[in-house]
């Protein structure tokens, strides 16, 4: 295997484990999930940016041999990114442990009501299809 290769299967791996763990209730395991995968498409951005050249500097070195700066660059501003949504995660999960003793995501209670209302009209008299019967044309614009 390359060296590109084992990289981006390395940087596949962090993403998917970022997101495994971002699927979770914990805000501790998101926080985790936010920073591997955000590791893994800094590292993915850098397999995708090429082969390494010289500094991208004018006049240094031949155009053709220097590198790409672009990708560098949006790989600082991912750190940038990824410390902000750190430190705003790491609060909120601050705050919770704060609040209730646990850093657990909680069902939404209004969320739940809504779709409990929902299910009881599709199954009511007064419940309106969106479709016609006979036709099957759709009766909601869109």
């Amino acid at each position: 295997m390359t060296a590109n290769l084992t990289l981006a299967i390395t940087a596949g791996i962090l993403i998917a484990c970022g997101v495994y763990l971002m699927l979770e209730r914990s805000l501790t395991r998101i926080l985790l999930g936010v920073i591997i995968a955000s590791n893994g498409v800094n590292m993915l951005f850098l397999v995708a940016s090429g082969r390494p050249g010289a500094p991208p500097l004018v006049g240094h070195d031949d155009p053709a041999a220097t590198a790409d700066p672009l990708p560098q660059a949006m790989v600082l501003t991912a750190i940038v990114i990824t410390m902000g949504v750190t430190a705003f995660v790491l609060t909120m999960a601050y705050r919770s442990f704060q609040l209730n003793g646990h850093d657990e995501v909680a069902d939404d209670v209004e969320d739940a009501r809504i779709r409990q209302l929902a299910e009881a009209d599709e199954l009511s008299d007064s419940y309106e299809a969106s479709d016609f019967s006979d036709s099957g044309e759709n009766v909601v614009s869109e």
